[in-house]
């Protein structure tokens, strides 16, 4: 009995003497993880950190120059309101039409604006801030809010800085560039159409009345000048419009300006099919559509 016991007994003493021997080179493992493996590197973003495909917001004072749509937070009330470079005197001219002062009665004691570091500023005719403009967290809007807690939303809609830079050492390709009259096909491009409305008869359409008025565009009388005359047709039967008297038009930053004899103006923007609509719509609805004689 003696021979198979201590067969056992030296059998098991080995194997324990095998598992300690394993635990050991075991434990260095487990108190040394493997190092976690780095998360992909990622690029900067651009738009000063704004998710990609956002349009762009200015930094620059050059950069915020053009046409902004400002609208009151809740509301359907707005104004296309267009940021000039020039110096004016409150600060950088800024234009609107008269029709922004009825939507925004704020837009009454905008004399311009400022660019600072602080951001973008609509000021009063003494240089103070109406509306101090910040970056909107969408990384799409500014946002401003007033005095009485009105809260406004200033969106780009055609500025400097949208625009994309130009790549080093190349320069813009226009059509005319790309080939001339006697290259195959270069008779049969036709150029491209002038902005603006066409000149001739328009029909003015009021609420649910149509053809209540009729206008006549023509030509500017000089060359180089971007005013032209319009003129209401007899048997006109608006009477606001007859009192209105608009007697030029101009077409600039996408905007028509019907332009009254004693100085006031509307201002009109294109819907398609030749037709325009007034901006900002308030009151009965006016539209203006081509027609032929």
């Amino acid at each position: 009995m003696k021979g198979p016991t201590m067969t056992r007994m030296a059998v098991a003493g080995a194997l324990a003497a095998a598992l300690t021997v394993l635990a050991a080179g075991a434990a260095p493992a487990q108190e040394s993880p493997p190092a976690p493996e780095p998360p992909p590197a990622t690029a900067p973003s651009e738009n000063g950190g704004a998710p990609p495909g956002l349009a762009t917001l200015p930094t620059t004072l050059a950069g915020a120059a053009g046409s902004w749509d400002l609208s009151l937070d809740g509301g359907r009330r707005r104004c296309v309101l267009t940021l000039a470079l020039e110096a004016g005197p409150s600060g950088r001219v800024a234009r609107f039409p008269a029709g922004c002062r009825r939507a925004l009665p704020l837009m009454a004691g905008i004399g311009g604006w400022l660019f600072t570091d602080e951001g973008l500023r609509l000021v009063d005719r003494n240089l103070r801030p109406v509306l101090a403009f910040a970056r909107s967290p969408d990384g799409m809007s500014l946002g401003a809010t007033a005095e009485n807690g009105e809260r406004y939303n200033l969106v780009p809609l055609q500025i400097a800085a949208m625009q994309p830079p130009a790549a080093p050492g190349t320069a813009a390709v226009t059509p005319a560039a790309q080939g001339d009259a006697s290259s195959p096909g270069a008779a049969t491009e036709k150029p491209a159409e002038p902005p603006g409305p066409a000149l001739g008869l328009y029909a003015l359409d009021r609420a649910e009345q149509k053809d209540v008025c009729r206008l006549e565009f023509s030509g500017p009388l000089e060359a180089g000048k971007d005013t032209a005359p319009v003129r209401v047709l007899p048997d006109c039967r608006d009477s606001g419009i007859t009192v209105f008297d608009p007697v030029s038009w101009r077409f600039a930053n996408g905007h028509l300006t019907l332009k009254a004899r004693r100085g006031h103006a509307v201002n009109l923007v294109a819907i398609g099919e030749r037709r325009w609509r007034r901006d900002p719509e308030i009151g009965a609805s006016l539209v203006l559509r081509k027609v032929e004689p």
